[in-house]
Parts: structure tokens; sequence; C-alpha cells
């Protein structure tokens, strides 16, 4: 689920949150990096876990209004289309998405069914759903496709939901976008064959990844001053206390990838912290970015001081 891009924002904001804090303490901040992305999988469980519960709140609905005393005959005679949907019987059912919720203790929507009720409300208010329950057959591909524009149009944008993710957990607020992209990728491509149609992604792709969280925050934190010196000089008419402390930031990870990462190529870590100082930092900064990590790569190639591994890592 976790891409590169993602996993250097995280690093950045954990040394960004050290030096807000004062703090030298690299284990513990190691240790809430880590936690922080591991909460990334309970986001997407609460998210996934939310379309189950919407769908599980009508069908209590319906019992209930069958069993009314005075029911209207559109209450005895309900329009099931929603609640027999082939995708959300098939989330509701799925034993991976059950465990992975039991193991991590997600129960969000037990103890907040307020917030779910409010969804449903906006689900059938919504012209997504009004189109859909035009007829009661349910059709596969219909199904999917409902499902997946439900969530990308009425669930993910829902203020009150965001509101409460925010509430619930603040480093949450750079991961929804992630992991509701990943979500509505994979109800686009969900297929109907087999018993396991559905899976819980891993959080990270491979081992790799999770070494790379680990050795940038370590390599970059344990080298700040030495990572420092190598920009200080390239910026004559700034002096320390001029640079962004993001900016800052941001050019001791890059310049730590070009020295202490030879499987990275250099293009691919200077258009990373672009698009990274371009979304967390200053209108200008990632021109400033720009400026002193091409002029650190002529140096260093110059200097033989950048050495890559593999082809066309330069």
């Amino acid at each position: 689920m976790l891409n590169r891009r993602h996993i250097r924002v995280k690093v950045m904001q954990s040394i960004y949150a050290m030096h807000q804090n004062d703090s030298d303490n690299m284990e513990r901040e190691e240790k809430f990096l880590f936690n922080s992305i591991e909460n990334i999988r309970d986001l997407y469980l609460i998210m996934v876990s939310a379309l189950v519960e919407i769908r599980n709140a009508e069908e209590d609905y319906i019992d209930k209004s069958q069993k009314k005393h005075l029911a209207t005959p559109e209450e005895r005679n309900p329009n099931r289309k929603f609640i027999h949907n082939q995708v959300l019987q098939l989330l509701n059912e799925s034993n991976p998405l059950s465990i992975a919720m039991e193991d991590r203790k997600i129960d969000n929507w037990k103890r907040n069914d307020d917030y779910i009720l409010l969804l449903l409300e906006d689900v059938k208010n919504s012209e997504v759903y009004q189109k859909y329950m035009h007829n009661k057959e349910n059709d596969w591909e219909e199904d999917r496709r409902f499902v997946h524009d439900l969530f990308t149009e009425v669930v993910a944008p829902n203020e009150k939901l965001y509101e409460y993710l925010e509430d619930h957990k603040l480093t949450w607020v750079d991961d929804i976008p992630l992991v509701n992209t990943y979500i509505a990728k994979q109800l686009k491509q969900l297929t109907q064959e087999g018993k396991d149609a559905y899976c819980v992604p891993k959080l990270y792709k491979d081992a790799d990844d999770k070494d790379f969280v680990r050795d940038l925050f370590r390599k970059t934190v344990l080298n700040e001053v030495e990572l420092a010196k190598e920009f200080i000089d390239k910026t004559p008419n700034w002096d320390t206390e001029r640079i962004a402390e993001i900016d800052a930031i941001t050019l001791k990870m890059a310049i730590c990838e070009f020295l202490k990462f030879p499987s990275i190529p250099v293009k691919v870590t200077i258009n990373e912290y672009l698009e990274i100082a371009k979304e967390y930092s200053t209108p200008k900064s990632s021109i400033f970015i720009n400026g002193i990590l091409d002029n650190l790569v002529k140096d260093y190639q110059t200097n033989n001081k950048l050495i890559k591994t593999g082809r066309g890592l330069m």
C-alpha cells in the first residue's frame, strides 16, 4: 500500500517533530515513526469497514421497518438491491477483512455508529444511490461500479467522516488521500472470481521498503550536522535561520540519499523531494531546493563523490 514518496513524507514529518520537541531520543522517535506508519493499516480497515457497516445499517433499518405495526406497502416489500449488492456482501463476508480487523482491534463503528447513520443518510440522498436503485436486479459489474462511485463520490469526501478521522488520530491527515486512492483502485479492479477475490493489502511492498524507513530516518538524523554543511556553503545569500526548517530537512534527506543510498537514482531523489517541497513547504521552496540539489550533483560528479550502483542511476 505504501509508496516510497509517502515513506519519505513520514520520515520528514518525524524529523520535523523531533526538532519541534527538541528531542534527541532517536529510539523513541523511531518507534513513533513506525507506529504512525502501522496506523495507516488501521485507517484502511476503518474506511473499508465503513462500507460494510453502512450496508448493515440499511439492512437493520429495513428489517425494523417491516416489523412495524402499520408498515406501508413499500416498507413491507422494500427494494433490497443495496443490501444485496454483491461487492458489499463480499466485503461483509470477507475472512481476510474480519481477521485483520480483529487482529488490529478495529471496532470504531461499533462505538460510533452515529457516523454510520449519517453516512447512510448521505448515501440514500445521493444521485449515485438513486440511479443505482432504479430497479431491483443485481448485476456484478453494476454492483462493482456503484460501490466504487459511492466510495469516491459520497463516503471518502464526507466532511463529518474526515473530521472524525482527523480528531481520532492527527497523523492520519496526510494518510487519508493515500488510503482512499488505494481503496478506490482496489474497488475498480475487484473481480468476482474466487472466494478470496478481496484481500487486505500488505502495508509495505516488500522488506526493502520497511528497511528504507529505518535507514533513511537513522542516516539523516545521525548525520544532520554533516549533511547541513553540504548545502550551507552553496547558499551564500542565505544564513541557516533564513532557510525554512522543512526545506532544510528536505535538503538533508535528499543529500543523504545522494551519498548513502547507492541504489536510488539521482533523478528519482530530486523529483521526489521537489514534489514533497511543493506540497509541504513554501511556494518558492521547490525552486530553491532544485537549485541547491542541481549544483550539489554537479559538484559531486566533478569530485567523484557521487557513487551509484546499477545502470542508469545517474
